[in-house]
């Protein structure tokens, strides 16, 4: 009897620690968690059990926060400390000024402040985001046929800044035709965002392709340029891009070339195209419901030495969420080039579908 209530007075000394963040609403119940953030309308709170709840900021009656949390008020004054709340105010303990009260309808942001240290300074092993796309088709019998497609998308976000990085795969293969690999994609790159002013950012990346439908062995894209936040929402974000890239590409059915070198070394049977061309982009991302994300992007890539050859790409996804780190994808690729090389079309067109493995660190 004695050892139980000793670990009663354990796990009831730790709820507070656990806990430290705890709000009452007007009907009397009460949640406890983490407060994340508030803009003075909503505010989000994180729970053990039931992940982020999203509380109308009017049905609050009481705070009540150990943590220190950043308050910002319509004076754009901003104030650190622990918060309480109670009769239409909240008052912030702060370490310079003692306590502070600041009346609800004031506040326009509450925010967590060792999370906003972190969004400042991050770690570059710290605050990475993404996810893992695998999908995979077998057929045996009168067909001998495999698919398989493998997507991995990183994005490490701070408060001025944003790197991505991404790789994808598709490979279907024949085993009664010849060669075997009917079709061949891989693509990958990465791209550093930095943002100019709330408004306008700037953009440097390298991008890469392999495309065996094309006999395309290597195609490297290196540019940047400028980009603006058409859209910037909690549900929807809207980037429309404009800059140069210089092209790099290698195609592997062109005629028998041997290099002028003093004795020859080699035989390659390669065509190489280098170009200097636009990129012009548009980018979307949105939030549909609880659950699911659309994911979209056009690029259009001008030839600046051979007018009227180019390239576009689209690409149209979704992720809808099954659990905390599961989800079912979707993605729809398209991809055209105004002068494929002799024996290819001009347009290939990509439909995968499958599980989708979020990851946060």
């Amino acid at each position: 009897m004695l050892r139980k209530k000793l670990i009663a007075l354990v796990l009831l000394g730790l709820a507070p620690a656990v806990f430290a963040d705890q709000i009452t609403l007007k009907n009397g119940d009460r949640l406890s968690g983490k407060i994340v953030k508030s803009d003075g309308k909503t505010l989000v709170l994180h729970t053990e059990f039931a992940g982020d709840v999203i509380v109308d900021f009017k049905a609050i009656t009481q705070i009540s926060a150990d943590e220190q949390l950043r308050v910002s008020t319509s004076d754009k004054t901003t104030l650190v400390g622990p918060v309480t709340s109670g009769e239409g105010k909240i008052e912030v303990a702060t370490k310079n000024n003692g306590t502070v009260d600041v009346p609800l309808g004031n506040v326009v942001l509450i925010r967590d402040e060792t999370a906003y240290e972190k969004s400042l300074h991050p770690g570059l092993l710290h605050g990475w985001n993404g996810g893992v796309n695998v999908g995979f088709s077998l057929a045996r019998g009168n067909s001998e046929t495999s698919n398989l497609a493998l997507a991995i998308n990183a994005v490490h976000p701070t408060l001025n800044d944003k790197t991505t990085i991404y790789l994808s795969a598709i490979e279907t293969k024949n085993d009664l035709a010849s060669p075997s690999t009917v079709a061949n994609l891989v693509t990958g790159g990465l791209r550093y965002d930095h943002d100019l002013n709330p408004r306008l950012f700037g953009f440097v990346g390298a991008d890469f392709m392999s495309n065996a439908l094309q006999n395309l062995d290597l195609r490297g894209v290196y540019g940047g340029g400028l980009g603006f936040h058409a859209i910037k929402s909690d549900n929807t974000l809207l980037d429309l891009l404009a800059g140069l890239n210089y092209t790099h590409e290698t195609y592997s059915n062109g005629a028998e070339i041997t290099p002028v070198t003093v004795p020859p070394t080699f035989t390659s049977y390669g065509v190489t195209h280098r170009f200097i061309a636009l990129t012009l982009g548009e980018e979307l991302m949105h939030q549909a419901g609880k659950t699911t994300v659309i994911i979209q992007k056009l690029y259009f890539y001008p030839d600046l030495s051979n007018t009227g050859e180019y390239r576009a790409t689209f690409d149209l996804g979704t992720v809808t969420k099954i659990s905390k780190w599961l989800g079912w994808q979707n993605q729809f690729i398209y991809i055209y080039v105004s002068n494929p090389q002799l024996g290819a079309k001009k347009n290939d067109l990509i439909l995968t579908t499958g599980l989708n493995f979020s990851f946060t660190h």
